[in-house]
């Protein structure tokens, strides 16, 4: 299989979509919804808009199977842009911009939003990054940013050497160093048909 071959769950599904199969809008569902109602409230602070922005991805998915391209990434990154896009189109609604355009608003307005925006980007790639780095490597920082313990406590808990833990803690670190450096991508790639 090719390096740029797509995971055979992810064109499967996308052929099952395409088919109309409503057995597949729910499988798909149980395993994104989670992913994409925490991003989404992350980016609003809204439990409601997360639901519906929760429901018009979904939607948006269903109606538009073939807008996914495997060879731009997997499906699951795919749904996340998807989901970022329709947050940030609701955050510029929220202050008057419904199509990201800045017709009649003033700099400090835009500037306002934009660092809104920004930062609701930040946060929700952040997010992204903890719930698909590997499982070791969230477990050190959920026990030393969360529960508090030191790099020694966390190897111990961990069952692995205190180097070990450091260089989980460090890698996991440097990965969600980049949620501030790489943000989620605003505009459609090439292939992936109109945005939500």
């Amino acid at each position: 299989m090719s390096k740029n071959a797509p995971p055979r769950w992810d064109r499967k599904m996308q052929q099952r979509l395409a088919r109309g199969e409503a057995a597949a809008l729910g499988e798909l569902y149980d395993r994104f919804a989670s992913l994409v109602h925490s991003q989404a409230h992350r980016m609003l602070d809204d439990e409601t808009a997360a639901d519906l922005v929760t429901r018009e991805v979904f939607g948006y998915v269903w109606e538009n199977p073939n807008a996914y391209d495997p060879k731009q990434g997997s499906m699951r990154s795919w749904v996340a842009r998807l989901t970022h896009r329709q947050s940030v189109r609701r955050l510029r609604e929220e202050d008057g911009l419904p199509d990201g355009r800045d017709e009649g608003t003033g700099a400090a307005d835009r500037s306002d939003m934009e660092e809104r925006v920004r930062r609701a980007t930040a946060a929700a790639r952040a997010d992204y990054i903890v719930a698909s780095m590997p499982a070791p490597l969230r477990a050190a920082l959920e026990l030393a940013y969360i529960q508090r313990r030191d790099y020694r406590q966390t190897a111990a808990d961990l069952g692995v050497t205190e180097d070990e833990a450091r260089r989980r803690l460090r890698l996991g670190l440097q990965l969600l160093s980049t949620a501030h450096t790489r943000p989620l991508e605003g505009s459609s790639p090439p292939g992936y048909g109109r945005p939500l």
